[in-house]
């Protein structure tokens, strides 16, 4: 028993010991008035920020170079918290801090958040404020900068009955997903940008119509506008950031001009109907970034011209049965964010719908379009960058006229003037993405010997003299090119 006791009263005794030593720490603060912290950052810059939505969370370091623990006395919004802006402090939230510690040669964070009071402007507003840090006597600061944009904002899912317009007054940001029902039409104007938020998608069973300009096309896309990285990947080049649009089988006559639409996970997905009257034409348009497919359309009529659809971790464009016309299209993967599954192009005349498979009729025309992609072009006749599924029960009707295909050849009668890839000869772009381009793509052809150039069948090209950025191909001394762009020395 007295063992015990002796040992219960030494275990005390170095407890005691060890709480003198703690809350001796303030003691051993310098007071040497030419002591400094350093920061990561001079200032902290937020990209644009909606009007009364939070900013994503960002934050910058702290640093005690000296040799010796520092006290803090305060640290503080110059505002006073009427910005808008709010930090983060060793876990505690809120305008202002007293006495924070911080060891010799150590760190920390301090997070900052930001929300923005709207205005009546259409034009972003700058709203500014700083961090002070007071330490023995010297103020310090570090400055905080975010723009903020006013919007028009659905939440809670937009049903759709009657016809409505999206005009270009103020961005729109969709929280959740946009219902449009039978018999109504949204329609988009020249300059309207969508903002989709995480998994929000646009179900049409009326019509959309969308009708951008060169100058102002609409904009369908993620609604993050901060960084994945830091000035090299913004989240607007990343997929997967919102759902996709849907047309289900009773749409009919949706019309899509002049329109991007990008980095969301299923891209334009158009459910079966019968292939008589046409359920979409796409026109100078730009689909691009998909986490899965970018275009999946299954039993029906569409009309696809001048168009880039591009880069997908499925297929770029998926076909199972309908009527299809392709003309001055570039077709072209090279997703390097997600981890490619399917070729760039696939063709079937079948399907599985509830568990049945269902056989029908495919009837696909390409002309003057071009099919490319990271896979190469395989080693076998029509792989690569194509791939063909069909049974006999039904009708499987394709035709490539004047085209580029990154595919071994084959002379089954399918093909006219086309051009197949080899090692020695195949597209050349702009710019295919990686960190040396912050991730950015531009499949225009970059040189004159880039496969294709000068080599689309002139009498289709007389249809459609400009491409989609505008340029002239029957002026053009090096033209007319296959695929959307024509080639332009830069």
């Amino acid at each position: 028993m007295k063992k015990i006791t002796l040992l219960i009263l030494g275990l005390l005794s170095l407890f005691s010991l060890i709480g003198t030593s703690c809350d001796g720490l303030d003691e051993h603060y310098s007071t040497n008035p030419n002591y400094r912290l350093s920061f990561s950052v001079d200032t902290l810059s937020f990209d644009t920020v909606f009007t009364t939505i939070g900013s994503a969370t960002k934050q910058f370091m702290v640093y005690n170079p000296n040799k010796e623990a520092l006290n803090i006395q305060s640290i503080m919004l110059a505002s006073g918290g009427e910005s808008g802006f709010r930090l983060n402090v060793d876990g505690r939230k809120g305008d202002y801090f007293d006495n924070v510690g911080i060891l010799a040669e150590d760190s920390m964070f301090v997070f900052v958040e930001v929300n923005v009071n709207p205005n009546d402007s259409n034009q972003p507003l700058l709203v500014e404020d700083s961090v002070v840090f007071m330490t023995n006597g010297g103020k310090q600061t570090v400055l905080l900068e975010a723009y903020g944009q006013n919007m028009h904002l659905y939440k809670g899912g937009l049903h759709i009955t009657k016809d409505t317009t999206f005009t270009a007054d103020l961005p729109h940001l969709v929280y959740d997903s946009i219902m449009v029902a039978e018999g109504a039409t949204l329609y988009l104007t020249e300059g309207a940008t969508l903002y989709m938020h995480d998994k929000a998608n646009i179900v049409v069973s009326g019509r959309l119509i969308s009708e951008g300009s060169l100058e102002n096309p609409v904009v369908i896309r993620g609604d993050r506008l901060d960084f994945v990285l830091d000035d090299i990947l913004p989240y607007d080049r990343t997929p997967g950031q919102w759902g996709g649009i849907f047309f289900k089988s009773g749409s009919f006559g949706n019309r899509m001009e002049h329109t991007i639409v990008r980095n969301g996970t299923s891209g334009i997905t158009i459910e079966a109907s019968e292939p008589v009257d046409t359920k979409l034409e796409i026109s100078n348009s730009q689909l691009t970034n998909m986490k899965g497919n970018v275009l999946t359309s299954i039993n029906s009529k569409l009309m696809v011209t001048n168009t880039e659809i591009s880069n997908a971790g499925g297929s770029v464009v998926a076909l199972a049965g309908g009527d299809y016309q392709f003309t001055h299209c570039s077709l072209v993967n090279y997703m390097r964010l997600v981890q490619r599954s399917t070729e760039c192009l696939v063709m079937a005349n079948a399907y599985m719908q509830n568990s049945e498979n269902k056989v029908v009729p495919l009837k696909a025309r390409f002309d003057n379009c071009l099919v490319d992609g990271s896979f190469g072009a395989g080693k076998n006749p029509l792989s690569g960058e194509i791939a063909l599924s069909s049974v006999d029960e039904a009708d499987f009707d394709y035709y490539f006229n004047h085209c580029v295909l990154t595919t071994v050849g084959s002379d089954n009668g399918c093909f006219e003037s086309t051009l197949f890839t080899t090692e020695d000869n195949y597209p050349s772009y702009r710019k295919t993405g990686g960190e040396a381009n912050k991730y950015q793509f531009d499949f225009r052809p970059d040189t004159v010997i880039s496969l294709g150039v000068g080599k689309a069948d002139p009498a289709v090209s007389a249809n459609y003299p400009v491409d989609r950025l505008g340029i002239n191909r029957l002026e053009s001394s090096d033209g007319p090119t296959i695929g959307a762009y024509e080639f332009v020395k830069e």
